[in-house]
């Protein structure tokens, strides 16, 4: 978003432009399983802060689990791209893959036996965490594997599909389980999901591994991908953008849970449908990315993404009407997808191959900081001032940045 931008050339909207990534039987495979698995991990997510709010009561230990899944990836995602650009990503991600099915089946027995308590559900978090750390740098790295350099941006964008189709179908799921069977039935079945991503993962055809940076020490490789970052004034603009919405906005869905419970006065069905509401928005923007993001200036579909967004988290600050609402979120969720699924094409595009892991553990890096801080400060915040004043303060933080990324971008091509 600063700096010149690296353009696909501009073609036609059409259905094959939307979906040729789909050509690589490798991604076919990959998608076809992580629609299965995201919608479990949806369905647990749902599931995990309903049942935290049921027990306590307490915004801001809904806020305490949600930083706690994410935590450790500022501890641990760094690694996690130093292994990606060192081994096999299809190894790493069915190790991680297969850690994370265990811990779901475990909270589903913890949970069947009515012994789940807060900080149980606290470790559990944690432990997802850690294996998240090493599993979002793999697989991020491994998108242009399964495709090619020129279907990036369409993989990337039709994966972010699938990760919100799976947000719209995995909440309200939950809702429904949680209601007629019980909360542990969406952990339960979370656990069954990822079998299908390890099967998908187990029968690629891939290359065989060629293993770059053997010849450093692992510090000095770990440290290469800091020094890339820095001198690079174009990732560090994006970087801040990225953060900047991520702790300040992104972290709306934490209080999610009060909005349905004490303000629209609804129980766990409705609270699935506003987690849905979200995620239709979101799938929406995606596919859109999908189909033209290859006609418009990336700078203006991300920039526009992040003000579409804070708009709606203003408008849903004010609003007291559960339909409304749902559109709300579905036109947020539109925005925000613009901008993660742009600026995620942009990072991965300018990067050279032999970074992707570190760069891509980097942003996983952010991603984990940005995570509970936000959650934090958003469960802190609510307790003091209300969730819809929180969510308002976040909206403007947003614009703001928005708007500072853009005086940085022209403030640099005035330079060149």
């Amino acid at each position: 978003m600063s700096g010149s931008p690296h353009r696909i050339p501009v073609g036609e909207i059409s259905l094959r432009q939307t979906f040729r990534a789909l050509r690589h039987r490798n991604f076919r495979l990959f998608i076809s399983g992580q629609l299965v698995s995201l919608t479990g991990t949806w369905m647990q997510q749902t599931a995990m802060s309903w049942l935290v709010y049921q027990i306590t009561g307490s915004k801001i230990l809904l806020g305490v689990v949600a930083a706690a899944g994410s935590a450790p990836l500022i501890f641990f995602s760094m690694w996690g791209g130093l292994l990606a650009d060192r081994h096999p990503k299809r190894t790493i991600l069915i190790i991680t893959q297969t850690a994370q099915m265990l811990l779901a089946f475990l909270f589903a027995a913890v949970v069947w036996a009515g012994l789940a308590t807060p900080w149980f559900i606290v470790t559990i978090a944690v432990l997802n965490g850690v294996a998240m750390g090493f599993d979002m740098p793999a697989r991020q790295a491994f998108t242009v594997e399964m495709t090619s350099r020129e279907d990036l941006l369409n993989a990337i964008s039709l994966n972010s599909s699938i990760f919100n189709g799976a947000r719209v179908i995995g909440p309200s799921l939950a809702g429904l389980l949680m209601s007629s069977l019980g909360v542990a039935m969406c952990f339960f079945l979370n656990g069954i999901s990822f079998i299908a991503v390890i099967v998908g993962l187990l029968m690629m055809r891939l290359p065989a591994h060629v293993m770059v940076g053997a010849e450093t020490s692992t510090r000095a490789h770990l440290l290469g991908g800091f020094d890339y970052l820095v001198k690079n004034r174009r990732l560090r603009t994006i970087f801040f953008l990225f953060g900047a919405v991520g702790i300040f906005g992104w972290s709306y869905a934490v209080l999610m849970p009060v909005f349905a419970r004490d303000i629209f006065g609804l129980g766990a069905h409705g609270y699935g449908l506003l987690m849905s509401a979200s995620g239709v928005g979101s799938l929406v923007g995606a596919l859109a990315v999908a189909a033209a993001g290859h006609v418009f200036s990336p700078r203006k579909i991300a920039l526009g993404g992040v003000w579409l967004f804070s708009a709606m988290l203003l408008a849903l600050a004010v609003n007291r009407n559960f339909y409304v609402a749902l559109v709300i979120l579905a036109l947020g969720g539109f925005g925000m997808m613009l901008f993660f699924s742009t600026s995620n094409t942009i990072i991965q595009t300018i990067v050279p191959d032999q970074m992707r892991g570190r760069v891509m553990g980097m942003w996983a890096l952010v991603f984990g900081a940005m995570v509970p801080l936000g959650s934090l400060e958003a469960g802190a915040l609510a307790h003091w001032i209300g969730a819809p004043a929180t969510i308002a303060v976040g909206a403007v933080v947003c614009a703001l940045a928005a708007v500072v990324t853009l005086l940085i971008s022209r403030r640099r091509e005035a330079d060149h």
